[in-house]
Protein backbone atom coordinates (compact mmCIF):
# COMPACT_ATOMS: atom_id res chain seq x y z
CA UNK A 1 0.00 0.00 0.00
CA UNK A 2 2.65 2.38 1.26
CA UNK A 3 4.56 1.52 -2.92
CA UNK A 4 1.34 2.21 -4.49
CA UNK A 5 0.77 5.28 -2.85
CA UNK A 6 3.86 6.64 -3.66
CA UNK A 7 3.69 5.61 -6.93
CA UNK A 8 0.18 7.19 -7.72
CA UNK A 9 1.00 10.37 -5.87
CA UNK A 10 4.19 10.91 -8.04
CA UNK A 11 2.36 10.14 -11.29
CA UNK A 12 -0.06 12.56 -10.02
CA UNK A 13 2.75 15.24 -9.89
CA UNK A 14 3.32 14.85 -14.31
CA UNK A 15 0.06 14.90 -14.77
CA UNK A 16 -1.42 17.79 -16.91
CA UNK A 17 -5.35 19.41 -16.62
CA UNK A 18 -6.55 21.40 -19.45
CA UNK A 19 -10.08 23.24 -20.22
CA UNK A 20 -12.75 21.08 -21.46
CA UNK A 21 -15.69 23.38 -22.46
CA UNK A 22 -19.70 22.14 -22.32
CA UNK A 23 -22.59 23.83 -23.39
CA UNK A 24 -25.94 23.32 -21.08
CA UNK A 25 -29.31 23.56 -22.21
CA UNK A 26 -30.57 24.92 -19.37
CA UNK A 27 -33.13 27.65 -18.66
CA UNK A 28 -32.78 28.02 -15.14
CA UNK A 29 -28.54 28.17 -15.46
CA UNK A 30 -28.70 30.43 -18.36
CA UNK A 31 -30.91 32.71 -16.78
CA UNK A 32 -28.58 33.12 -14.00
CA UNK A 33 -25.63 33.36 -15.71
CA UNK A 34 -27.23 36.56 -18.18
CA UNK A 35 -28.10 37.91 -14.86
CA UNK A 36 -24.70 37.93 -13.10
CA UNK A 37 -23.33 39.39 -16.17
CA UNK A 38 -25.80 42.19 -16.29
CA UNK A 39 -25.42 42.98 -12.53
CA UNK A 40 -21.48 42.83 -13.06
CA UNK A 41 -21.64 45.09 -15.98
CA UNK A 42 -24.10 47.34 -14.37
CA UNK A 43 -21.65 47.16 -11.43
CA UNK A 44 -18.64 48.08 -13.54
CA UNK A 45 -20.72 51.32 -15.68
CA UNK A 46 -22.59 52.62 -13.15
CA UNK A 47 -20.33 52.63 -9.84
CA UNK A 48 -16.59 51.65 -10.96
CA UNK A 49 -16.38 54.41 -13.70
CA UNK A 50 -19.24 56.57 -13.44
CA UNK A 51 -19.49 57.39 -9.48
CA UNK A 52 -15.69 56.90 -8.19
CA UNK A 53 -14.29 57.79 -11.69
CA UNK A 54 -11.69 55.57 -11.72
CA UNK A 55 -10.71 55.80 -14.91
CA UNK A 56 -9.14 58.88 -13.55
CA UNK A 57 -5.43 59.40 -11.60
CA UNK A 58 -6.08 60.75 -8.69
CA UNK A 59 -3.58 63.95 -6.37
CA UNK A 60 -5.10 63.96 -2.71
CA UNK A 61 -2.04 65.80 -1.69
CA UNK A 62 -3.10 68.85 -1.09
CA UNK A 63 -1.53 72.29 -0.58
CA UNK A 64 -3.50 74.76 0.75
CA UNK A 65 -2.87 77.94 2.60
CA UNK A 66 -5.77 79.81 5.00
CA UNK A 67 -6.20 83.70 5.93
CA UNK A 68 -9.21 84.70 7.87
CA UNK A 69 -10.57 88.38 9.13
CA UNK A 70 -13.17 88.66 11.34
CA UNK A 71 -15.40 91.51 11.47
CA UNK A 72 -17.87 93.17 13.62
CA UNK A 73 -18.35 95.88 16.88
CA UNK A 74 -20.03 95.88 19.49
CA UNK A 75 -20.50 98.09 22.83
CA UNK A 76 -20.68 97.12 26.51
CA UNK A 77 -20.80 98.97 30.69
CA UNK A 78 -19.38 96.63 33.23
CA UNK A 79 -18.45 97.67 37.06
CA UNK A 80 -14.79 96.39 35.91
CA UNK A 81 -14.26 97.81 32.77
CA UNK A 82 -17.47 100.45 32.67
CA UNK A 83 -18.55 101.72 28.79
CA UNK A 84 -16.35 100.02 26.28
CA UNK A 85 -16.47 99.66 22.67
CA UNK A 86 -15.49 95.92 21.47
CA UNK A 87 -13.54 95.94 17.90
CA UNK A 88 -11.48 93.17 16.11
CA UNK A 89 -8.21 93.96 17.92
CA UNK A 90 -9.83 93.12 21.28
CA UNK A 91 -11.87 90.13 20.64
CA UNK A 92 -10.34 87.86 17.92
CA UNK A 93 -6.92 86.34 19.57
CA UNK A 94 -4.58 85.76 17.38
CA UNK A 95 -4.95 89.10 15.45
CA UNK A 96 -3.40 87.49 12.17
CA UNK A 97 -5.73 85.52 10.87
CA UNK A 98 -4.97 81.97 10.59
CA UNK A 99 -6.73 78.55 9.98
CA UNK A 100 -7.07 78.51 14.06
CA UNK A 101 -9.02 81.97 15.36
CA UNK A 102 -10.61 82.43 18.94
CA UNK A 103 -13.72 84.85 19.20
CA UNK A 104 -14.14 86.41 22.66
CA UNK A 105 -17.62 85.61 23.98
CA UNK A 106 -17.58 86.08 28.22
CA UNK A 107 -15.15 87.67 29.91
CA UNK A 108 -14.23 87.41 33.88
CA UNK A 109 -12.26 90.04 34.78
CA UNK A 110 -9.59 90.93 37.70
CA UNK A 111 -8.27 94.41 37.72
CA UNK A 112 -5.48 96.36 39.07
CA UNK A 113 -3.32 93.17 40.06
CA UNK A 114 0.02 93.95 41.37
CA UNK A 115 3.09 91.67 42.97
CA UNK A 116 2.88 91.46 46.61
CA UNK A 117 1.38 89.07 49.64
CA UNK A 118 -1.97 88.06 49.84
CA UNK A 119 -4.25 85.27 51.06
CA UNK A 120 -4.19 82.13 48.55
CA UNK A 121 -8.49 81.05 47.22
CA UNK A 122 -10.57 78.79 49.47
CA UNK A 123 -11.05 77.25 46.43
CA UNK A 124 -7.86 75.53 45.96
CA UNK A 125 -7.41 72.49 48.04
CA UNK A 126 -3.24 72.58 48.21
CA UNK A 127 -3.60 76.28 49.95
CA UNK A 128 -5.56 75.15 53.09
CA UNK A 129 -4.17 75.06 56.02
CA UNK A 130 -4.40 75.01 60.33
CA UNK A 131 -1.42 76.05 61.31
CA UNK A 132 2.05 77.86 59.80
CA UNK A 133 3.77 74.89 59.65
CA UNK A 134 0.85 74.00 56.83
CA UNK A 135 2.53 76.46 54.77
CA UNK A 136 6.45 76.25 54.21
CA UNK A 137 7.85 78.99 52.82
CA UNK A 138 9.10 78.89 49.44
CA UNK A 139 7.09 76.01 47.98
CA UNK A 140 4.10 76.92 45.25
CA UNK A 141 0.97 76.13 46.01
CA UNK A 142 -0.11 73.29 43.48
CA UNK A 143 -2.38 74.39 41.09
CA UNK A 144 -2.37 77.82 43.38
CA UNK A 145 -1.53 81.44 41.80
CA UNK A 146 1.77 81.76 43.89
CA UNK A 147 4.63 80.85 46.48
CA UNK A 148 3.69 79.93 49.92
CA UNK A 149 5.18 82.80 52.72
CA UNK A 150 4.93 80.75 55.66
CA UNK A 151 2.28 81.82 57.17
CA UNK A 152 -1.51 80.22 57.87
CA UNK A 153 -4.35 83.56 57.20
CA UNK A 154 -7.05 82.72 59.51
CA UNK A 155 -10.56 84.97 58.77
CA UNK A 156 -11.40 85.56 62.82
CA UNK A 157 -11.41 82.06 65.12
CA UNK A 158 -12.06 80.12 62.78
CA UNK A 159 -9.75 77.09 63.07
CA UNK A 160 -8.79 76.69 59.12
CA UNK A 161 -7.64 79.02 56.97
CA UNK A 162 -5.47 79.53 53.57
CA UNK A 163 -2.01 80.09 53.24
CA UNK A 164 -0.73 83.28 52.25
CA UNK A 165 1.46 83.49 49.00
CA UNK A 166 3.51 86.35 47.08
CA UNK A 167 1.40 86.69 43.68
CA UNK A 168 -0.49 88.64 41.79
CA UNK A 169 -2.96 89.50 44.11
CA UNK A 170 -5.90 89.93 44.70
CA UNK A 171 -6.02 86.80 43.36
CA UNK A 172 -9.23 85.24 41.15
CA UNK A 173 -12.65 84.65 43.01
CA UNK A 174 -15.40 85.81 40.71
CA UNK A 175 -17.27 82.90 38.87
CA UNK A 176 -18.34 83.02 35.39
CA UNK A 177 -21.03 84.79 34.34
CA UNK A 178 -24.44 83.37 33.73
CA UNK A 179 -24.81 86.13 30.94
CA UNK A 180 -22.20 85.91 28.06
CA UNK A 181 -20.66 89.65 27.86
CA UNK A 182 -20.58 89.85 24.06
CA UNK A 183 -23.52 87.63 23.12
CA UNK A 184 -24.13 89.98 19.82
CA UNK A 185 -20.91 88.49 18.21
CA UNK A 186 -23.64 86.03 16.66
CA UNK A 187 -23.87 88.88 14.26
CA UNK A 188 -19.89 88.76 13.65
CA UNK A 189 -18.46 87.62 9.89
CA UNK A 190 -15.57 86.07 9.32
CA UNK A 191 -14.16 86.03 5.68
CA UNK A 192 -12.16 82.54 4.83
CA UNK A 193 -9.55 82.60 2.02
CA UNK A 194 -8.71 79.57 1.17
CA UNK A 195 -5.95 78.91 -1.44
CA UNK A 196 -5.14 74.94 -2.65
CA UNK A 197 -3.04 73.55 -5.25
CA UNK A 198 -2.52 69.54 -6.61
CA UNK A 199 0.80 69.52 -7.11
CA UNK A 200 0.82 66.47 -9.29
CA UNK A 201 -1.33 68.36 -11.93
CA UNK A 202 -0.07 71.75 -11.00
CA UNK A 203 -3.53 72.89 -10.55
CA UNK A 204 -4.28 75.98 -8.47
CA UNK A 205 -7.71 77.24 -7.18
CA UNK A 206 -9.01 79.63 -4.71
CA UNK A 207 -12.44 80.13 -2.79
CA UNK A 208 -13.26 82.75 -3.99
CA UNK A 209 -15.13 83.44 -7.28
CA UNK A 210 -13.66 85.19 -10.04
CA UNK A 211 -15.34 88.44 -10.45
CA UNK A 212 -15.03 92.02 -11.17
CA UNK A 213 -17.47 92.76 -9.21
CA UNK A 214 -15.87 94.41 -6.58
CA UNK A 215 -19.29 95.07 -4.02
CA UNK A 216 -19.12 90.85 -4.00
CA UNK A 217 -17.68 90.56 -0.80
CA UNK A 218 -19.64 93.31 0.81
CA UNK A 219 -23.27 92.39 -0.04
CA UNK A 220 -23.33 88.73 0.10
CA UNK A 221 -23.02 85.96 2.90
CA UNK A 222 -22.87 82.19 2.79
CA UNK A 223 -26.10 80.14 2.46
CA UNK A 224 -28.39 78.42 0.72
CA UNK A 225 -29.18 80.71 -1.98
CA UNK A 226 -25.14 81.56 -2.41
CA UNK A 227 -23.17 78.59 -1.38
CA UNK A 228 -19.99 79.97 -3.32
CA UNK A 229 -19.49 83.23 -0.74
CA UNK A 230 -16.72 82.65 1.50
CA UNK A 231 -17.73 85.35 3.87
CA UNK A 232 -19.66 83.54 7.07
CA UNK A 233 -21.95 84.73 9.83
CA UNK A 234 -20.75 83.23 13.40
CA UNK A 235 -24.46 82.82 14.48
CA UNK A 236 -25.41 80.46 11.36
CA UNK A 237 -21.96 78.70 11.83
CA UNK A 238 -22.91 77.65 15.02
CA UNK A 239 -26.27 76.86 14.19
CA UNK A 240 -25.29 74.50 11.77
CA UNK A 241 -23.91 72.00 13.79
CA UNK A 242 -26.82 72.15 15.90
CA UNK A 243 -26.11 74.14 18.55
CA UNK A 244 -27.05 77.77 19.97
CA UNK A 245 -24.88 80.48 19.84
CA UNK A 246 -26.17 82.65 23.26
CA UNK A 247 -25.95 78.90 24.73
CA UNK A 248 -21.97 78.33 23.96
CA UNK A 249 -21.54 82.00 24.37
CA UNK A 250 -21.27 81.12 28.08
CA UNK A 251 -18.69 78.71 28.62
CA UNK A 252 -16.94 78.62 25.07
CA UNK A 253 -17.16 75.78 22.31
CA UNK A 254 -14.95 74.66 19.44
CA UNK A 255 -16.50 74.40 15.76
CA UNK A 256 -14.86 72.70 12.95
CA UNK A 257 -15.61 74.04 9.57
CA UNK A 258 -14.09 71.86 7.23
CA UNK A 259 -13.50 72.87 3.29
CA UNK A 260 -13.82 69.77 1.14
CA UNK A 261 -12.68 69.68 -2.67
CA UNK A 262 -13.25 67.62 -4.84
CA UNK A 263 -12.19 68.38 -8.84
CA UNK A 264 -12.51 66.77 -11.77
CA UNK A 265 -9.78 68.20 -13.90
CA UNK A 266 -11.56 66.90 -16.60
CA UNK A 267 -14.19 69.49 -16.81
CA UNK A 268 -12.78 73.27 -16.56
CA UNK A 269 -11.06 74.54 -14.35
CA UNK A 270 -14.23 77.02 -13.16
CA UNK A 271 -16.70 73.46 -12.23
CA UNK A 272 -13.66 73.35 -9.51
CA UNK A 273 -15.84 74.46 -6.29
CA UNK A 274 -15.75 73.66 -2.78
CA UNK A 275 -18.27 72.57 0.14
CA UNK A 276 -18.13 73.49 3.28
CA UNK A 277 -19.34 71.29 6.88
CA UNK A 278 -19.56 72.55 9.80
CA UNK A 279 -19.70 70.04 13.08
CA UNK A 280 -19.26 71.02 17.03
CA UNK A 281 -15.55 69.78 18.14
CA UNK A 282 -16.03 69.69 22.14
CA UNK A 283 -18.20 67.64 23.95
CA UNK A 284 -21.60 69.12 24.07
CA UNK A 285 -23.79 66.30 24.88
CA UNK A 286 -23.11 67.04 28.76
CA UNK A 287 -23.44 70.53 30.07
CA UNK A 288 -22.11 70.02 33.05
CA UNK A 289 -18.84 67.87 31.83
CA UNK A 290 -15.49 69.36 32.68
CA UNK A 291 -14.02 68.47 29.23
CA UNK A 292 -17.08 70.89 27.54
CA UNK A 293 -16.54 74.58 26.89
CA UNK A 294 -13.32 76.34 26.16
CA UNK A 295 -11.56 79.27 28.06
CA UNK A 296 -7.98 80.80 28.77
CA UNK A 297 -6.05 83.59 30.49
CA UNK A 298 -4.12 86.78 29.39
CA UNK A 299 -3.53 90.04 30.89
CA UNK A 300 -3.14 93.43 30.08
CA UNK A 301 -0.33 95.08 31.96
CA UNK A 302 0.08 99.24 32.80
CA UNK A 303 2.12 100.98 34.93
CA UNK A 304 1.26 103.82 37.26
CA UNK A 305 2.82 107.14 38.24
CA UNK A 306 5.68 105.56 40.57
CA UNK A 307 6.81 103.22 37.74
CA UNK A 308 5.19 100.44 39.37
CA UNK A 309 3.89 97.31 37.32
CA UNK A 310 -0.04 96.35 37.83
CA UNK A 311 -2.09 94.33 34.76
CA UNK A 312 -5.21 93.38 34.17
CA UNK A 313 -6.64 89.88 34.50
CA UNK A 314 -8.83 88.12 31.79
CA UNK A 315 -10.50 84.88 31.72
CA UNK A 316 -11.59 84.63 28.70
CA UNK A 317 -14.48 82.49 27.52
CA UNK A 318 -15.06 81.92 23.77
CA UNK A 319 -15.55 80.06 20.68
CA UNK A 320 -12.88 78.51 19.09
CA UNK A 321 -12.60 77.87 14.90
CA UNK A 322 -11.10 75.59 13.21
CA UNK A 323 -10.59 75.57 9.42
CA UNK A 324 -9.67 71.92 8.19
CA UNK A 325 -8.77 71.45 3.96
CA UNK A 326 -9.12 68.68 2.19
CA UNK A 327 -9.70 67.09 -0.90
CA UNK A 328 -8.30 65.20 -4.06
CA UNK A 329 -8.59 66.18 -7.92
CA UNK A 330 -8.74 63.58 -10.71
CA UNK A 331 -7.91 63.32 -14.52
CA UNK A 332 -8.55 60.84 -16.99
CA UNK A 333 -5.24 58.30 -17.63
CA UNK A 334 -5.10 55.56 -19.75
CA UNK A 335 -3.07 53.26 -17.40
CA UNK A 336 -5.84 53.40 -14.43
CA UNK A 337 -8.62 53.06 -17.35
CA UNK A 338 -6.38 49.68 -18.64
CA UNK A 339 -5.97 48.51 -14.82
CA UNK A 340 -9.56 49.07 -14.04
CA UNK A 341 -11.01 47.51 -17.60
CA UNK A 342 -8.76 44.81 -16.88
CA UNK A 343 -10.31 43.78 -13.44
CA UNK A 344 -13.88 44.27 -14.51
CA UNK A 345 -12.78 41.76 -17.60
CA UNK A 346 -11.50 39.41 -14.96
CA UNK A 347 -14.68 39.71 -12.43
CA UNK A 348 -17.06 39.09 -15.75
CA UNK A 349 -14.30 36.04 -16.33
CA UNK A 350 -15.91 34.63 -12.94
CA UNK A 351 -19.70 34.20 -14.63
CA UNK A 352 -18.29 33.07 -18.08
CA UNK A 353 -17.77 36.27 -19.42
CA UNK A 354 -15.56 37.32 -22.07
CA UNK A 355 -14.59 39.79 -25.31
CA UNK A 356 -14.54 37.16 -27.64
CA UNK A 357 -17.63 34.89 -28.85
CA UNK A 358 -18.99 32.49 -26.60
CA UNK A 359 -21.72 30.54 -26.46
CA UNK A 360 -24.59 29.52 -23.76
CA UNK A 361 -27.56 27.16 -25.15
CA UNK A 362 -30.12 28.56 -23.46
CA UNK A 363 -33.35 25.96 -24.45
CA UNK A 364 -35.84 23.03 -22.74
CA UNK A 365 -33.99 20.91 -21.04
CA UNK A 366 -34.34 17.28 -23.10
CA UNK A 367 -32.65 13.87 -21.39
CA UNK A 368 -29.00 15.53 -20.98
CA UNK A 369 -29.22 18.55 -23.02
CA UNK A 370 -25.00 18.86 -23.24
CA UNK A 371 -23.07 19.15 -26.04
CA UNK A 372 -19.46 19.18 -26.46
CA UNK A 373 -17.93 22.44 -27.86
CA UNK A 374 -14.31 24.24 -28.01
CA UNK A 375 -15.69 27.92 -28.44
CA UNK A 376 -14.12 30.50 -26.57
CA UNK A 377 -16.20 30.56 -23.44
CA UNK A 378 -14.17 30.84 -20.38
CA UNK A 379 -15.13 28.64 -17.22
CA UNK A 380 -18.28 30.04 -15.79
CA UNK A 381 -17.19 29.89 -12.03
CA UNK A 382 -20.08 30.44 -10.54
CA UNK A 383 -22.65 28.78 -12.89
CA UNK A 384 -20.68 25.52 -12.74
CA UNK A 385 -21.23 25.29 -8.78
CA UNK A 386 -24.80 25.55 -9.98
CA UNK A 387 -24.29 23.26 -12.41
CA UNK A 388 -22.79 20.55 -11.14
CA UNK A 389 -24.17 20.52 -7.59
CA UNK A 390 -27.34 22.05 -7.08
CA UNK A 391 -29.58 20.82 -10.21
CA UNK A 392 -30.80 17.58 -11.05
CA UNK A 393 -28.99 15.20 -12.89
CA UNK A 394 -25.97 17.13 -11.19
CA UNK A 395 -23.57 13.88 -11.44
CA UNK A 396 -24.31 13.76 -15.37
CA UNK A 397 -23.08 17.10 -16.01
CA UNK A 398 -20.42 16.67 -13.35
CA UNK A 399 -19.06 13.74 -15.05
CA UNK A 400 -19.07 15.49 -18.32
CA UNK A 401 -17.26 18.67 -17.61
CA UNK A 402 -13.99 16.51 -15.36
CA UNK A 403 -12.95 13.60 -17.50
CA UNK A 404 -9.22 11.60 -17.14
CA UNK A 405 -7.28 11.08 -20.92
CA UNK A 406 -4.14 8.45 -20.41
CA UNK A 407 -1.94 7.24 -23.07
CA UNK A 408 -3.04 3.70 -25.18
CA UNK A 409 -0.15 2.15 -23.76
CA UNK A 410 -1.66 2.64 -19.94
CA UNK A 411 -5.04 2.19 -21.07
CA UNK A 412 -4.30 -1.84 -22.79
CA UNK A 413 -2.62 -2.38 -19.41
CA UNK A 414 -5.44 -1.25 -16.98
CA UNK A 415 -7.72 -3.28 -19.34
CA UNK A 416 -5.56 -6.67 -19.25
CA UNK A 417 -5.42 -6.22 -15.23
CA UNK A 418 -8.97 -5.62 -15.14
CA UNK A 419 -10.49 -8.32 -17.14
CA UNK A 420 -13.25 -9.23 -14.51
CA UNK A 421 -14.46 -6.00 -14.51
CA UNK A 422 -13.94 -4.80 -17.89
CA UNK A 423 -17.33 -6.21 -19.22
CA UNK A 424 -19.86 -4.83 -16.43
CA UNK A 425 -17.96 -0.91 -17.36
CA UNK A 426 -18.52 -2.10 -20.99
CA UNK A 427 -22.24 -2.82 -20.68
CA UNK A 428 -22.81 0.38 -18.17
CA UNK A 429 -20.96 2.65 -21.26
CA UNK A 430 -23.92 0.91 -23.37
CA UNK A 431 -26.77 2.10 -21.24
CA UNK A 432 -25.31 5.98 -20.50
CA UNK A 433 -27.77 8.31 -22.42
CA UNK A 434 -26.67 9.59 -25.43
CA UNK A 435 -25.20 12.84 -26.89
CA UNK A 436 -27.29 14.81 -29.35
CA UNK A 437 -26.63 16.97 -31.57
CA UNK A 438 -28.08 19.02 -34.21
CA UNK A 439 -24.85 18.79 -36.32
CA UNK A 440 -24.61 15.85 -38.64
CA UNK A 441 -20.90 15.36 -38.15
CA UNK A 442 -21.72 14.11 -34.37
CA UNK A 443 -23.99 12.01 -35.52
CA UNK A 444 -22.00 10.27 -36.98
CA UNK A 445 -19.71 9.47 -34.75
CA UNK A 446 -22.52 8.67 -31.88
CA UNK A 447 -22.73 5.76 -34.74
CA UNK A 448 -18.96 4.50 -35.25
CA UNK A 449 -19.09 4.31 -31.38
CA UNK A 450 -21.76 2.12 -31.07
CA UNK A 451 -20.26 0.06 -34.16
CA UNK A 452 -16.75 -0.34 -32.59
CA UNK A 453 -18.49 -1.24 -28.69
CA UNK A 454 -20.17 -4.06 -30.17
CA UNK A 455 -17.28 -6.08 -31.04
CA UNK A 456 -15.61 -4.46 -28.55
CA UNK A 457 -18.07 -6.15 -25.59
CA UNK A 458 -18.25 -9.41 -27.87
CA UNK A 459 -14.30 -9.69 -27.64
CA UNK A 460 -14.29 -9.52 -24.28
CA UNK A 461 -16.87 -11.62 -23.72
CA UNK A 462 -15.04 -13.76 -25.08
CA UNK A 463 -11.13 -13.95 -24.19
CA UNK A 464 -11.69 -11.46 -22.00
CA UNK A 465 -9.09 -8.81 -23.64
CA UNK A 466 -9.58 -5.55 -25.19
CA UNK A 467 -7.86 -5.16 -28.70
CA UNK A 468 -5.39 -2.08 -28.09
CA UNK A 469 -6.40 -0.79 -32.27
CA UNK A 470 -9.80 -0.70 -31.16
CA UNK A 471 -9.43 1.81 -28.47
CA UNK A 472 -7.34 3.71 -30.28
CA UNK A 473 -10.28 4.38 -33.01
CA UNK A 474 -12.58 4.49 -30.35
CA UNK A 475 -10.54 7.62 -28.73
CA UNK A 476 -10.16 9.20 -31.74
CA UNK A 477 -13.84 9.19 -33.20
CA UNK A 478 -14.54 10.87 -29.48
CA UNK A 479 -11.64 13.19 -29.86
Amino acid sequence: MGQAGCKGLYQSLLDYKTEKYVIAKNKKVGLLYRLLQVSILTYLVVWVFLVKKCYQDTDSSLQSSIVTKVKGVTFTNTSELGERLWDVADYVIPPQGENVFFVITNLVVTPNQRQETCAESESIPDALCCEDSDCPPGEPVVAGNGVRTGRCLRAGSEQKGTCEIFAWCPVETKSRPAKPLLGEAEDFTVYIKNFIRFPKFNFSKTNVLDTTDRAFLKSCKYGPKDPYCPIFRLGSVVSWTGSNFQEIAVQGGVIGIQIEWDCDLDRAPSECYPRYYFNRLDNRFSENSLSSGYNFRFAKYYRDAAGVEFRTLFKAYGIRFDVMVNGKAGKFNIIPTIINVGSGVALMGVTGATFGHHFLMMGVNQNTGIWGHTCGMKGSFFCDLVLIYFIKKSHFYRDKKYEEARDLEVLAQMAESSQQSVAPDAAGLAEQPEVQDGGGAQKENGCVCRQLLQPARSGRQGNGKVNVEQLQNLQTVEA
